[in-house]
């Protein structure tokens, strides 16, 4: 791999410019998503946050879904922010009875459990595995997913406190930023702060 990997950004709906920008910034060179032929010869992937049951609906529309669940059973890193989070989760709860999700993550997501667009809210949040990792991060939660659960293998990465979100943490906090292998989900938007620290590992992530 050149020191400038390809990162493709699933160009289906959502902040694909600004999650374009940012990475760019992080030294990745960004290429938009749309089509299968486009996949083969990316260095990773992101798939941006949305709307999650649109995405779903557009990535089979366009016969994108099954060569994105090949290309992460074969090990292709692969970031998701907020509906990217669901994507990547193996289980999702309150979804569309036929909605389907890339997975890969093993772990349960419930749809919008932070509420609404008024529900909408920041947070500074401790996150492990950033540069500056002494310096918060500026999380923006956005009809934002709860992370219900996860599996054994997952590596939670921030979290909430439970009274935040309404679910049944036990004050232990709810899961915002969780890492499996090459993968990466966060149920906030990182690409909307100008802080690039994210981005940054996830290349970091696909360079590594």
């Amino acid at each position: 791999m050149t020191s400038r990997p390809t990162i493709g950004v699933l160009a289906l709906q959502g902040d694909v410019r600004e999650h374009a920008a940012c990475l760019e910034r992080a030294g990745a060179r960004a290429v938009p998503v749309r089509r299968p032929t486009e996949l083969p010869g990316l260095d990773g992937l992101v798939v941006p946050g949305g709307e999650s049951t649109t995405i779903d609906r557009l990535s089979r529309l366009f016969g994108l879904h099954g060569p994105i669940r090949a290309a992460i059973a074969g090990g292709l890193p692969v970031y998701g922010s907020c509906a990217g989070m669901i994507q990547l989760a193996d289980r999702i709860l309150d979804g569309h009875p036929e909605q389907q999700t890339f997975g890969g993550i093993d772990m349960t997501v419930r749809r919008n459990a932070f509420g609404r667009q008024v529900d909408s809210f920041e947070a500074d949040l401790e996150m492990r595995g950033l540069e500056d990792g002494g310096r918060a991060y500026p999380g923006v939660f956005i009809r934002a997913p709860r992370v219900e659960s996860v599996g054994r293998d997952v590596e939670v990465l921030a979290t909430v406190p439970g009274d935040r979100t309404g679910g049944t943490s036990g004050g232990v906090g709810t899961p915002v930023a969780v890492r499996q292998g090459a993968l990466l989900a966060t149920a906030f938007h990182p690409e909307v702060t100008g802080d690039d620290r994210v981005h940054r590992l996830f290349v970091a992530m696909v360079t590594g």
